[in-house]
């Protein structure tokens, strides 16, 4: 999954030259991590993380503080991930935290305040997810993560990220809430269903940028139910072990497993 196609596997160099994907050229030009088994771990986390931190915030700051808080901490993360000059765990995975928190309460925000439905917001969000899809494969020619080299295919990359996490988000509390799954069923619902890309790409032929995005699209809601289940009151069928504390403890191996990302990238570089 996430794998470049075999016609992606030689591209032009600014220079003119060619290489191989993945080689060392690109590698000094990319600007997201290289996708493998420790991506969707942490990628998971994240989610569930950001979905747990946003309702602490909102609860103990009220929505709006909270809200601009996350919106603060979004733009200073996505500077300094602009700013930099390739791929760099910390400052990326920084980047996809704030994401995940900020795309939460972006989707929170349209349901608690504006008082819209989540399937409703579902169906908007999928609309500007593709929107953003279809802008970035008219401009660019190619929706592949291996070809994030250039400023402006960076910026249709976290617009992208941006639009599956508040979609994420609305589609897990559509399935808990509305359609009264709850929130541990609708975690197993999302693993299920996070399968199917992979074995549609590996036995059906699916496109394997298709197969990526699918899967990205629903580690939100995968991650977010699990945490949710975690952190809600036993009367709302969770554990009830407080937002808080589960976001505290999510931090933890989100830190341990980019620290560990880290390491194998110097490694790499060296």
């Amino acid at each position: 999954m996430g794998q470049p196609s075999s016609e992606a596997m030689t591209r032009p160099l600014p220079e003119g030259r060619t290489h191989r994907a993945g080689g060392p050229a690109e590698s000094a030009l990319s600007k997201v991590p290289e996708v493998t088994a420790l991506f969707w771990i942490v990628k998971v986390l994240t989610t569930g993380m950001g979905e747990t931190a946003s309702d602490y915030l909102g609860r103990t700051l009220g929505p709006i503080p909270a809200g601009a808080l996350g919106l603060g901490g979004l733009v200073v993360a996505l500077v300094a991930q602009f700013r930099s000059d390739r791929y760099r765990p910390w400052t990326y995975w920084s980047a996809i935290v704030m994401v995940s928190v900020f795309g939460t309460m972006a989707a929170d925000v349209v349901h608690v305040i504006a008082g819209i439905p989540y399937a409703v917001s579902t169906v908007a969000f999928s609309v500007a997810l593709a929107a953003v899809f279809i802008a970035w494969q008219l401009s660019e020619g190619t929706l592949s993560i291996h070809s994030i080299r250039t400023r402006r295919r960076e910026t249709f990359y976290w617009a992208t990220v941006l639009a599956t996490f508040a979609l994420g988000t609305a589609v897990g509390d559509l399935t808990a809430g509305t359609l009264h799954l709850g929130y541990l069923a609708s975690g197993f619902l999302f693993a299920a269903l996070i399968a199917v890309p992979a074995l549609a790409g590996r036995y059906l032929g699916l496109n394997a940028v298709a197969a990526f995005w699918w899967a990205y699209v629903l580690t939100r809601p995968l991650g977010a139910s699990f945490a949710d289940w975690m952190g809600v009151p036993t009367s709302r069928a969770g554990l009830g072990w407080g937002t808080g504390p589960v976001t505290l403890a999510l931090i933890v191996p989100i830190a341990a497993l980019v620290a560990v990302l880290a390491r194998r990238h110097r490694a790499a570089a060296r």
